[in-house]
């Protein structure tokens, strides 16, 4: 398994998926506090880079879906942006604002676009939470870029290109080097079928690489998925996640 200081657990990592959505306003400090409260010390969010160069806790580009204004976070300021509610009444917070908020929480962070990059970087040396933080991402690009300016101590995804040649592997024996990253984060299924099996979590471990589950909000499969081997498994039901885990021995619980 990777030597990397955010995947150290003994048990298999409980991710509240931008605080749990299906129980808090999404990405909000309300959010993550709640998942806090309840126990999970992994937390997974989204940033994006406002006009003026911050960094907020927010997944999609426009404000529309879950806040009561419109407009592109990266065309608007953070002034702007502290008028925005989300869900009608949660600020939108900055990223800086989780990391000091729950300073032994462990952040897995999707830089949704290339203006985000370098602000979070900056965010992650400035609060001195390398080891607190995985960074993963749909772009490989934006993955290594983030990880060259941090270092080699840095946790990592992998992007989409480094799971094909996780996936090509299955087929032949020419990829000599490891594909970059350290955690396969894939969801269970693509397009009804099967895309974490024993095979895949098998093949992603001889390459050193772990396998994080997403988004898991169902029961059964959250037991599913355990019974395979997954390494971490991320939901907006943080309630379903939690009692499996508790059910199984394998909650650590810090409230």
């Amino acid at each position: 398994m990777p030597d990397k200081d955010f995947l150290q657990s003994d048990f298999p990592l409980a991710f509240a998926h931008r605080g749990g959505i299906l129980d808090f306003p999404e990405n909000s400090l309300k959010a993550f506090k709640g998942a806090y409260d309840l126990g999970f010390r992994y937390m997974e969010t989204d940033v994006h880079a406002t006009k003026d160069g911050k960094l907020v806790a927010f997944h999609d580009d426009k404000l529309d879906r879950v806040t009561d204004s419109k407009g592109k976070v990266g065309e608007s300021t953070f002034s702007d942006l502290s008028q925005a509610l989300i869900g009608g009444t949660e600020p939108i917070p900055l990223l800086i604002e989780l990391l000091e908020e729950f300073p032994d929480a462990k952040f897995n962070i999707d830089p949704k676009h290339d203006a985000a990059v370098k602000p979070l970087a900056e965010v992650i040396v400035r609060t001195n939470s390398t080891n607190r933080v995985c960074v993963g991402s749909f772009s490989d690009d934006r993955i290594k870029r983030v990880a060259k300016l941090i270092g080699p101590k840095l946790c990592t995804g992998m992007g989409p290109k480094s799971i094909s040649k996780l996936q090509i592997s299955r087929f032949t024996k020419s990829l000599l080097r490891s594909p970059f990253g350290d955690c396969a984060q894939v969801p269970s299924k693509i397009k009804g079928v099967p895309f974490i099996t024993s095979e895949f979590i098998k093949r992603a471990h001889n390459f050193g690489k772990v396998v994080h589950a997403w988004t898991i909000n169902d029961r059964e499969e959250i037991e599913y998925l355990l019974d395979l081997g997954v390494d971490g498994i991320m939901t907006d039901n943080l309630s379903a996640l939690k009692t499996a885990y508790m059910d199984r021995g394998i909650w650590n619980d810090r409230t």
